[in-house]
């Protein structure tokens, strides 16, 4: 039996990718900021008062998922907004599926 989607370096490449969007988005916190955030676009001092969790540690979650790209931000005054960046949400999902379906 062949294994198309691990078996060459094209797919090992999604397939790391793909692990480490998992890992991105498999802890609670972050899931949850994900959630968040597909209902409105909000700045941390809002986001961290749905979470139970001191701000600064909001704020590192946020930055993991920014870096992953699965969050845009802009500042307006003082404040950073944060917000979904869906076709880069949209690509791993996708990617993933690729692996499952």
């Amino acid at each position: 039996m062949k294994l198309d989607c691990c078996n060459n370096k094209q797919n090992e490449k999604e397939l790391k990718e793909t692990v480490a969007f998992l890992r991105a988005i498999s802890e609670e916190n972050r899931l949850k900021i994900l959630c968040i955030l597909k209902k409105q676009e909000l700045c941390v001092c809002d986001i961290w008062k749905f979470l139970d969790l001191p701000q600064n540690l909001v704020s590192h979650h946020l930055k993991v998922l920014k870096d992953f790209g699965l969050l845009g931000s802009r500042k307006e005054g003082t404040k950073v907004i944060y917000f979904l960046n869906p076709g880069n949400t949209g690509k791993h999902i996708a990617r993933l599926s690729h692996f499952i379906l």
